[in-house]
């Protein structure tokens, strides 16, 4: 996906550089934050469950994957816990145990609020299956609205969060002029058997599973918008001819240094994005 002609700019954000550039803004501090690109088999390949943010939200109209901020409770109460612990996810992320704990329980919560998928099980080598009835979608409003906390939910449920179904992929930084910034991390995940995506969140008014192939194709062609770190992170996992390809290409990826698009003003008639961080594959 990348090129040297960077990638195309949405009108709005270019209006957002230039204010910012005028009024000599300082950036703000980016908010921790996960998310995750859900996989499932589709004939020979697979496909990638996207969401289309509503307008009124932080990038509201962009094509995304599931994911949001770390909540204060993700690393502040003790979770059953199945997959590499804390300090290894540390390694990978580049954080401390504590932090690391954090986002990989933000990136577990935050794809069954907005998704309704539940990456968690009765031990370490099971995992849940339809999460879609009543219960559960009462469940997952009450997490949603922060009237219980994940681990409490998992706890009352007698489950454990299979950190090991999420692969780490990348680390993307919100650009400096936007007014609410992120620092995301990125990860894949199998969707559960048994399990299905349902647009339950009201953060977007538009989900879809594509190849990612086709999903980048569309976005060339205007049909889907999406910002730089959803359109690299597509074409990175189409380069992967199957989903073992994907898991081989998660074992060796830099998941902590931070990728950042950076808005090339120069060209009035065409502003680009352009990336700094690590070589892309």
């Amino acid at each position: 996906m990348t090129t040297d002609r960077g990638f195309p700019a949405p009108t709005a954000l270019v209006a957002h550089a230039r204010r910012f550039r005028a009024s000599g803004g300082t950036p703000a501090v980016p908010r921790v934050a996960a998310t995750v690109l859900l996989l499932r088999p589709a004939g020979v390949g697979f496909e990638v469950y996207l969401i289309r943010r509503v307008a009124t939200m932080a990038f509201g109209g962009m094509y995304a994957f599931p994911g949001g901020g770390v909540d204060p409770s993700d690393s502040t109460t003790h979770l059953d816990w199945a997959g590499p612990e804390p300090a290894d996810w540390g390694v990978r992320l580049g954080l401390a145990p504590a932090a690391a704990q954090a986002v990989v329980c933000a990136a577990a919560r935050e794809v069954f609020e907005e998704a309704g998928v539940l990456l968690a099980g009765p031990d370490a080598s099971r995992v849940v299956g339809d999460v879609s009835d009543d219960g559960w979608e009462a469940a997952r409003g009450d997490l949603e609205q922060r009237r219980i906390g994940f681990a409490d939910l998992l706890a009352g449920r007698g489950l454990t969060l299979r950190s090991d179904l999420l692969l780490p992929w990348s680390r993307w930084v919100t650009p400096e002029f936007e007014p609410r910034r992120f620092d995301t991390y990125f990860f894949v995940a199998l969707l559960p058997g048994g399990q299905r995506t349902r647009d339950v969140s009201g953060e977007a008014d538009h989900t879809l599973w594509v190849r990612p192939a086709d999903a980048g194709e569309r976005a060339a062609a205007g049909e889907l918008t999406m910002l730089p770190p959803t359109l690299v992170t597509l074409g990175e996992v189409a380069a992967c001819a199957d989903l073992a390809a994907v898991a081989r290409a998660a074992a060796s990826r830099d998941a902590a240094t931070p990728i950042t698009p950076h808005l090339d003003l120069s060209d009035e008639d065409e502003p680009r994005f352009y990336l700094t961080g690590p070589p892309m594959s």
